[in-house]
Order: structure tokens, then C-alpha cells, then sequence
């Protein structure tokens, strides 16, 4: 009974169009009225205990980053980086469409952002080269949803807050299958654009290449700065995260010299904006959070999945069979502020390894964000490539159908994660 009041309570209340944060709001006042332990100060104080944390004052810093990035001509130097590279080869504005996605999300984290600035200057350009836009901008998406796998990856910073799972060890387990998307895509964009009758750059010369990447070195630079000092011990990820903002700071206003600081009120104010509602919205997941501990709802759902407790494969997809569906209808952060108290007792139960369990969890819900009917990738990439819906929604499919095949490969072998893992960590 008290599983049917949370869920019915909290989709009832999406359902009646209420934003997610007050739904999770609604649904924990409900849960009290059931346990009979209604008290406002309950829900004031988990309020503020949700947003009391060290490890989330690293996600401001991260989405002010990826607006430095976007506004501050990072983004047109990695292209260019790109085109240097691969511009010659057939298809090749795909390929730097994919690297770009790669490198972009070692910079912000965030796979809508991304998506947004990197379809808004790619799609028309490899429509002027004589590629569909709509498929451009599916490749685009899809390309995009590396960002929450790799570090600086919000919502591994969001689940490991949550569940206790160190950040620093999910950043670098989410290294090798962020690569083996990429390379996933690049194979499928390979055999779809081999026969397409596109323009194709010029090869350009060694020292066209040498200056290309000079002019993106700085911002190539700080995937990797970040990655050493979180490995090194030097610094935390909230700490890389506020390095990470002067680091960028120093491009835009010392190097690249592209922003003003009349550009740089809007870009704070349009982070602050994405911070207040990721926040609020950690912040109402802790009150439904602690209620479902309370409620002992994680042993219920562990019954459910009982039959499946022997084997940890299956019972790996059954919970990435209930994150999909839902990952359909919910947005990443909300799914994985809900799901992650509920699911992770029972994965401790079953002896399964929370990092590799938190890389599947994320993959499972980033993939969610490029399937309809919420789709915020596939909506990011439908308003910033000006395509119809409809028209992305088929191109995405060969592109989502490689990425679920990916993640069932993680499911079905979980050393893929875990064996890098360790040799990374010695």
C-alpha cells in the first residue's frame, strides 16, 4: 500500500502538469499522511539537508563552465580542431560532430547543453555540405549523451551525493564505455554516409593542422587537467569544478578574448537559473528520499525482485528493463533522484559493485533521454537544428539502437567497467 501512495501520488501529480520538484514534494507529505507522521518540519528540514552538500557545490561550477564554453568561442575553435582532422574524409562533418560531442562533454557535463551548442553551429553547416539536417541532428544528440558518463558527469555527481558512491572512482569507470559510444557511433555513421554524395574539405596541411590544434590546445587542456587533479588526489571534484570556471575564465577573457563583462552578467544569471532548478529539485528528492527509507519501500521493491536475487545478470536487467521505461517518460535527474534510494539497497543486497552499478544506471538513463515522449536531448536538438520532430525522431533510431547495444554489453559483462577500473586505480 504505502509503494502505490508514492507512485500514484507522485505520477498523479505529473501527470496534472505540477513541475517535478513539487510532485516529489507532494508525494513525500503523502507518504507522511500515510505512515501518520505528517510534521512541516520534517519536510523544511530535509529540504535543506538535500542541498547541504560539499559534492553538489561542484554542479554550479560545471554549468557555468559549459556556458563560458558555449558563449566564449571554445566551441568554434574544437570544430575547427575537428575539421583540421577529419574534415577531408567522406562524412566527415559526422565524425567531427562525434569528437566534438566527446571533447564538449569533458568540458560542461551536461548532454542538453551540449546538444544545443553544437547543433546550433554544426547542423547548418553540414547542411550547406549536403547532409540531411535531421539526421545531423540526431547524430548530434546522440553524440551528446556521452556527457553524463564522462567527467565532469552532473549526474554522477548527482548519484554518487545521493548513494554514497565515490565520484572521483564512477569519473574514471565512466572513461572506457563513453569511449566505446563514441566509437559505436563513428562505425554506424561510417557505414550510413559511405554511399552519400557530400561535400568533402579539403585535406588540410601539416601546418594548417598545427595551428588548428594550437587554437583548441587550451580547451583540450581541461578534460585532462581535471581527470589528473581529481586521480592525483590534488583536488576534490567540487574543487576541480571551481578551477575548472577560472581556468575557462582566463580562455574567454586572457586568451580567446571573446567575452566582455556585460557577457558575462547574462552567462552568470543563465546559471544560476539551470543551478536553482537542479537544486531545488535535489533538494525535494531528499524528503521523498528519506520517506522511503522510513517506509522500508527498498524491501518491497526487493521482493518484487526476488526471483531474480540469484543471478546478478538478470537481475541487472530487470532494474535496467524498469529504468528504461521510466527513463521514457522522466527526465535524467529526476529518475535518478528518485530511483537511486530505492535501487541501491537492493543492489547491495545482491553484492553488485555501485560504481559499475552507478556507470549502468547513468548510461541507462542518458540513452533515456534521446526516447519520446520527454526526450529533452531530442527536444534540445529539434529547437537548436530546427528540425521536425518527427524527421529526428526516425534518423535517431540506428543511432539509439547501437547505444542500447552497448549497454547491454555492460550489462552482460560487467568487467568491461570494473578490470579498467582497477588498473586505473593501481
Amino acid at each position: 500500500m504505502t509503494v502505490a501512495v508514492f507512485i500514484l501520488s507522485l505520477c498523479g501529480a505529473m501527470a496534472l502538469g505540477m513541475p517535478i520538484a513539487f510532485a516529489l514534494l507532494l508525494s513525500g507529505v503523502a507518504l507522511m499522511l500515510q505512515l501518520g507522521m505528517f510534521d512541516a518540519r520534517i519536510l523544511t528540514q530535509n529540504l535543506i539537508i538535500g542541498s547541504d552538500s560539499f559534492a553538489l557545490m561542484a554542479i554550479p561550477f560545471f554549468i557555468l563552465v559549459g556556458e563560458l564554453m558555449n558563449a566564449g568561442g571554445i566551441s568554434k575553435r574544437i570544430i575547427n580542431f575537428g575539421l583540421a582532422l577529419v574534415g577531408h574524409i567522406r562524412g566527415g562533418l559526422g565524425y567531427v560532430a562525434i569528437m566534438t560531442a566527446f571533447i564538449f562533454a569533458g568540458l560542461s557535463g551536461s548532454a542538453v547543453a551540449d546538444t544545443a551548442a553544437l547543433a546550433a553551429i554544426m547542423v547548418p553547416m553540414m547542411a550547406d555540405a549536403g547532409y540531411e539536417k535531421s539526421r545531423s541532428a540526431a547524430l548530434i544528440g546522440s553524440g551528446s549523451i556521452v556527457a553524463p558518463i564522462l567527467p565532469p558527469s552532473i549526474p554522477f555527481i548527482i548519484f554518487g551525493s545521493i548513494s554514497g558512491v565515490s565520484i572521483m572512482k564512477l569519473f574514471m569507470a565512466g572513461l572506457l564505455p563513453g569511449a566505446m559510444i563514441a566509437v559505436s557511433l563513428a562505425i554506424t555513421w561510417w557505414y550510413m554516409a559511405r554511399k552519400k554524395n557530400v561535400k568533402v574539405y579539403p585535406r588540410k596541411s601539416f601546418k594548417e593542422i598545427l595551428i588548428a590544434t594550437k587554437e583548441a590546445s587550451w580547451a583540450l587542456a581541461l578534460p585532462i587537467l581535471i581527470m589528473v587533479g581529481i586521480k592525483g588526489g590534488v583536488v576534490t571534484p567540487t574543487e576541480a569544478a571551481v578551477a575548472a570556471v577560472f581556468y575557462t575564465l582566463f580562455l574567454c577573457f586572457v586568451v580567446y578574448r571573446q567575452l566582455t563583462f556585460k557577457d558575462l552578467t547574462k552567462i552568470l544569471i543563465s546559471a544560476a537559473k539551470t543551478t536553482s532548478v537542479i537544486m531545488f529539485l535535489i533538494a525535494a528528492a531528499m524528503v521523498s528520499s528519506w520517506l522511503i527509507a522510513i517506509a522500508n519501500i527498498p524491501a518491497s521493491i526487493a521482493s518484487w525482485l526476488e526471483p531474480y536475487m540469484g543471478s546478478k545478470i538478470l537481475l541487472m536487467i530487470a532494474i535496467n528493463i524498469l529504468v528504461f521505461i521510466v527513463g521514457t517518460a522522466m527526465d535524467l535527474t529526476p529518475t535518478v533522484l528518485i530511483l537511486t534510494p530505492v535501487l541501491m539497497p537492493i543492489i547491495t543486497k545482491a553484492g553488485i559493485d555501485p560504481v559499475y552499478f552507478g556507470v549502468v544506471f547513468i548510461l541507462n538513463n542518458a540513452i533515456g533521454l534521446l526516447t519520446p515522449p520527454v526526450g529533452t536531448v531530442l527536444n534540445a536538438a529539434c529547437g537548436a537544428g530546427k528540425v521536425l520532430m518527427d524527421d529526428l525522431m526516425r534518423d535517431v533510431m540506428p543511432f539509439l539502437i547501437v547505444e542500447t547495444i552497448v549497454l547491454i554489453l555492460l550489462i552482460l559483462f560487467p568487467d568491461i567497467v570494473l578490470v579498467p577500473l582497477k588498473w586505473m586505480l593501481g
